[in-house]
């Protein structure tokens, strides 16, 4: 399965909706995480928290090839996508190990990801370094296998995400 995650309305087409998902994550209700572990103690796997963000996270993890749309706010993901973002924890377990040296957690039977990154609204190149950064060192909890940070302005966003997820339908 392909994913395309945004934080705001795209006004994208896709051939094969049951092969590609599209989320406009501004349109769902997400609570915050409240860090209370339930998804590893009380219901593994599973958020106890009961809204919109359970029915995307298991997408997340079904995905091979995801394509993440999201603002740039002081480097990092908009509010709305870090939620998101936050609230997948259920797809890994409280179980640690060392891979290269770093702790990390272990995945729940998370596809390897194939994932495009676009940062749009950065307010220069530190912004966008910082950002690009933070993707870098989240790629390992996030199972990607290979990523790539592309930026772009709000005028060009929805070009350049349906430009990549076209190189889906040529691959």
């Amino acid at each position: 399965m392909k994913l395309i995650l945004s934080d705001r309305p795209l006004d994208l087409t896709v051939k094969n909706p049951d092969q590609i998902k599209v989320i406009d994550l501004s349109a769902l209700k997400i609570h915050n995480c409240v860090g209370c572990f339930g998804c590893w103690t009380k219901t593994p796997g599973r958020c106890v928290i009961r809204d919109d963000a359970v029915t995307v996270y298991p997408l997340i993890a079904q995905s091979d090839s995801v394509i993440y749309v999201s603002r740039i706010k002081y480097g990092g993901y908009d509010s709305i996508m870090k939620t998101m973002l936050e609230r997948a924890i259920p797809v890994q377990q409280a179980f640690i190990h060392l891979v290269d040296g770093e702790c990390h957690h272990v995945q729940r039977a998370v596809a390897p990801k194939q994932a495009v990154i676009i940062g749009y609204g950065a307010s220069g190149p530190k912004e966008q370094a910082l950002f690009r950064r933070l993707v870098e060192r989240n790629a390992r909890n996030m199972n990607f296998e290979n990523f790539q940070v592309l930026f772009s302005s709000q005028e060009e966003l929805e070009s350049l995400v349906r430009k990549e997820a076209a190189k889906w339908d040529a691959s």
